[in-house]
Formats: C-alpha cells, sequence, structure tokens
C-alpha cells in the first residue's frame, strides 16, 4: 500500500470522505477459517473518482499488520470517522499520522543506527522485493500491490535473490 494511502501531508488535510478512517476496516474470516482484514481506501490514486480500492491484510507472524492494528485501537481508541492510522496528542483529541513527521521519526532512528535514510515509496518496493524473493507468484503480487501494469517489476530489489529462489531445482531443459 501506498504511504500516502495510509496517511497526511497535514494534519488540517485530513478528510473523512477521502482518507482512510476506522470505517474503512473490516475484520472477518475466509472460507476457509483464515483470518483477514480489509482497508478500503476511499481515494487510492489509481482509482477512479468516488470509487475505493482495497487493501488485504492476512496474519504474518511475529510483525503482524492485523495485530498492529489491534494495538492501535487499543492504544488509540477513536470513532468511526477519525483516521485509521492516529495518535492523541496531550489534550486527548486525535491526530491523523502525517507523513512528513513518519518520514522524520523513521529517518531519525536509521540516522542514529548509520542506515541510509529512506523515503515513503522504498515501502512498497521493499513489500514487492519480499514477496518475490519469497517465491510469492509475481501475479500475486501484482495484484496485492494493486498495480494495473507490470511496472512493479521496476520495484524489485535484490534481483539475484529473487531469481535464485524462483528457478532453483527447476528440472533440466
Amino acid at each position: 500500500m501506498r504511504l500516502g494511502e495510509a496517511t497526511v501531508k497535514s494534519r488540517g488535510d485530513f478528510n473523512p470522505a477521502k482518507c482512510l478512517t476506522r470505517r474503512n476496516t473490516l475484520q472477518a474470516v475466509d472460507n476457509y477459517g483464515h483470518p483477514y482484514v480489509r482497508l478500503d481506501i476511499p481515494a487510492a490514486k489509481t482509482a477512479a473518482p468516488g470509487v475505493s480500492q482495497s487493501v488485504w491484510l492476512v496474519p504474518q507472524g511475529e510483525l503482524c499488520a492485523i495485530e498492529a492494528l489491534r494495538n492501535l485501537a487499543k492504544v488509540v481508541p477513536a470513532g468511526e470517522l477519525d483516521p485509521l492510522f492516529s495518535w492523541r496528542d496531550d489534550k486527548g483529541g486525535i491526530r491523523p499520522m502525517a507523513k512528513p513527521r513518519i518520514m522524520e521519526r523513521i529517518n531519525g532512528i536509521l540516522d542514529a543506527n548509520n542506515v541510509p535514510r529512506t523515503f515513503g515509496h522504498s515501502f512498497r518496493i521493499g513489500g514487492a522485493s519480499f514477496y518475490m524473493a519469497n517465491k510469492v507468484d509475481p501475479e500475486i503480487v501484482r495484484i496485492a500491490g494493486r498495480w494495473r501494469s507490470l511496472a512493479y517489476e521496476t520495484y524489485i530489489r535484490s534481483f539475484e535473490q529473487v531469481i535464485s529462489r524462483h528457478l532453483e531445482n527447476l528440472p533440466e531443459a
């Protein structure tokens, strides 16, 4: 998912009709009994005006987005029309997560650990690379990332890991 779909440019830019709110989440169980969360993005970059797009979250082990959302709901109780990704200020007000502040915080942590700085788009690149390196079918990566074209292929990092995972142990031709 794009970082800009989960955040706002500034606190004043939050609009419940266009931004991700608590109401835009659905926790359910699929036909096989597996839990999932669907985030319905009201104004995604690649969606037609007035058409939402969905992002699907499934359990991921120790770093699980579903568990993180559950924890967020406990730590920052909020109403249905409040920002999904939010925090409480010192007066108890609900505030949306602003992309510049998030990037400032992340890059501060990276700087303190002598790791190169990052940009918001690199999270999407990292997601595509991670799934490809772990043998997720490229078409699933494209669909899950909501790419309409093969553009995601340009984002794949560590191609040597991706290619070896997908092509190792093939029968001889």
